[in-house]
């Protein structure tokens, strides 16, 4: 059961629709298996869901709050609700697998809590080690094996280089679990699957092409240059819709009366949650 302690409400968001959560600002503090945790830190506040952390007895951990306001004046807490419960799910599935945050538990049916994982978002220029992309590679056919596809691959923020120099995979909300039972053992199913885990596997390596080039082989470089004709086309057709989409966001952010934590001074969310998570290591 989700007990949450809200400080003094702040100002509400002109735009109140755009956030997951009704106060455009998560609680103060949660109980979760009888522990309290009160919030430190907002990484990331958007649509479908609101992230952050917060310290407990044992110490940090991630809070991640699904949609619970309402859209048109509709009803929108079921879609919380089911992000959160299908999210739930694949953290239970994948929990034998190093590199996945354990799983705390569930804050009342929109939210559930994990392992704050010491590090920071992959950058660009990040350093890695000569094994890290061998253990992506193993946690990737961990989750390809249990029949699902990471989908997000290709943000660099959704991959963590933790400061034990490995790596960890976070935000399964679009994760793709399909099992062979069911219509889901239809070949056009078991199709799309193998299309999405080729898509990790793609993403995967031009990560390594960038990071780690003198580790990358001949093979691995002839399959990413065959796999990518099929990302560009795909690009090529979601294109026009992703930038009809950040034009809209923009022109909301500059006519917004308030701000709320996780989407400040226009930067990307994951950038804010990168620097999030690296004043947190320092605190911990």
């Amino acid at each position: 059961m989700l007990r949450a302690h809200h400080s003094r409400s702040p100002r509400r968001p002109r735009h109140a629709w755009l956030y997951a959560l009704p106060q455009a600002s998560l609680p103060h503090s949660v109980t979760c298996n009888g522990q309290r945790f009160e919030h430190v830190a907002t990484f990331k506040h958007d649509f479908f869901a609101a992230t952050g952390l917060y310290r407990g007895r044992d110490g940090l951990a991630v809070l991640k709050l699904g949609r619970q306001h309402e859209v048109l004046s509709l009803p929108g807490a079921w879609i919380g609700e089911l992000l959160t419960r299908r999210e739930v799910r694949i953290y239970t599935l994948l929990q034998d697998l190093p590199g996945i945050p354990r799983l705390i538990g569930t804050v009342g049916r929109n939210g559930f809590l994990h392992t704050f994982v010491p590090g920071h978002a992959l950058q660009r220029d990040a350093r890695v080690s000569d094994t890290f992309f061998d253990e992506l590679r193993t946690l990737l056919a961990g989750l390809h094996q249990r029949h699902l596809a990471y989908v997000d691959l290709n943000k660099r923020e959704n991959i963590l280089l933790g400061q034990d120099g490995k790596p960890y995979l976070i935000d399964f909300q679009i994760a793709l679990h399909l099992p062979p039972v069911g219509w889901r053992r239809l070949p056009p199913v078991r199709w799309l699957l193998r299309r999405f885990q080729d898509a990790d596997r793609y993403h995967y390596l031009k990560h390594k092409r960038r990071l780690r080039p003198d580790l990358l082989t001949a093979d691995e470089s002839r399959e990413l240059e065959r796999m990518a004709i099929w990302i560009r086309l795909h690009r090529w057709l979601t294109r026009p819709l992703r930038d009809l989409r950040r034009r809209t966001l923009r022109r909301l952010a500059r006519s917004e009366t308030v701000a709320p934590a996780g989407v400040a001074d226009g930067r990307p969310a994951g950038r804010c949650a990168s620097a999030a998570n690296r004043r947190a290591g320092r605190r911990a």
